[in-house]
């Protein structure tokens, strides 16, 4: 049994044997999403496009197929699903949240605007809102029961009502927004400066509680536990950090190094929770994926290192296909990518039941 610690190394970009996307984006993928509903996936990409595919499995036997796409004025960043499967959301650098009817054949409408990129979005069901985190120090939120032509408006988080042209809440932040998770009713909000905020969505307006992330460097990712009791989060040094938000619980937290190899240490850049299992996966930019069960403290399997950093990755509803991203990530800036080389991808695992569901810990060693 593998435990919290080092990985296995790779050198080609499907060294998993995962079954490859068909028309993959031109430039960078930036999110990955399935429909709560069907095995439909949406990938957000630097080359401006939001595009959707839908993945057909019979068995062993996988396939996609490309279904639609939208684009945006500049490169997008994020994006999310309705609880329905019938719309998507996403946000970029365009500073525009747009919404795609896309079971419906409809043209894509922009619900929102900030002063800086949106860097996450996130739709919350219970409230019957879309929540907006930008870089320009603001989360926003706006019910889109019933969407009115946009007029923008200035703002931070903002909670969007798309009965009305305005935010029905502008949150302000301490700092820019990297990270959103949501779990009704926890919502968390990773920022510049190492800050996390914690929302109890039953009082939306009003933070519950803000602490300084227990891992020393950049915020890179965050995840509610799917019981609500807590969060992960992911940094740029390799590590992950498992927080409770009950203060009665904080003697539970801890956390663990990963997406190292060596003395080479790579970013956390996606934390996501088995829909069924309650583990979870980790991606880093070491071009690896791994699965963990926190309960136990230990990792369930590594996988092999890809060519290139995963930027981002996601289960389907049911836990069946775990899909990510091989691609560039721009951490190292233009200087370092090769536009004649640098292909992106999009891979579909088909995870084994030992891979991801959590098991007894046996024996004392761990992690580190």
């Amino acid at each position: 049994m593998s435990n919290f610690s080092s990985i296995s190394t790779a050198s080609n970009p499907n060294p998993n044997k995962s079954i490859e996307v068909s028309q993959p984006p031109s430039d960078s993928v930036s999110s990955l999403g399935f429909s709560p509903k069907a095995n439909l996936l949406v990938a957000t990409s630097w080359d401006n496009q939001v595009r959707c595919w839908e993945i057909m499995r019979n068995g062993p036997t996988v396939g996609s197929l490309p279904k639609a796409s939208i684009s945006h004025d500049q490169p997008v960043l994020c994006s999310a699903w309705k609880d329905d499967g019938t719309t998507v959301f996403s946000g970029g650098c365009d500073k525009q949240a747009k919404m795609w009817p896309l079971l419906a054949g409809g043209q894509a409408m922009t619900v929102a605007m900030h002063d800086a990129p949106i860097k996450e979005v996130a739709w919350i069901p219970e409230m019957n809102l879309l929540a907006t985190g930008s870089w320009d120090k603001t989360l926003k939120a706006k019910d889109l029961s019933m969407t009115e032509p946009f007029r923008p408006s200035m703002g931070i988080h903002r909670y969007w009502d798309t009965r009305q042209p305005n935010p029905v809440h502008t949150q302000q932040l301490p700092e820019r927004c990297y990270a959103l998770t949501v779990r009704y009713p926890l919502m968390v909000v990773g920022t510049a400066d190492r800050n996390l905020i914690v929302f109890n969505l039953q009082n939306p307006q009003t933070e519950f509680k803000r602490i300084v992330s227990p891992l020393k460097y950049q915020t890179r990712c965050v995840a509610a536990f799917p019981d609500q009791q807590g969060f992960l989060v992911g940094s740029i040094e390799g590590r992950v950090g498992v927080h409770h938000v009950d203060d009665a619980q904080q003697s539970k937290n801890f956390t663990f190094k990963c997406h190292r190899e060596g003395n080479e240490i790579y970013s956390v850049n996606s934390l996501n929770f088995h829909p069924v299992h309650h583990t979870f996966a980790t991606a880093g930019s070491d071009g690896a994926f791994n699965f963990w069960d926190k309960d136990s403290k230990q990792r369930l399997k590594a996988m092999s290192r890809c060519s290139q950093p995963i930027p981002c990755s996601a289960f389907n509803n049911d836990g069946s296909i775990f899909a990510y991203s091989v691609c560039y990530d721009w951490s190292k800036g233009a200087e370092n990518h090769n536009p004649a080389t640098a292909k992106s991808y999009i891979f579909l695992h088909l995870p084994q039941e030992a891979e991801v569901k959590g098991k007894p810990r046996i024996g004392s060693s761990g992690r580190k």
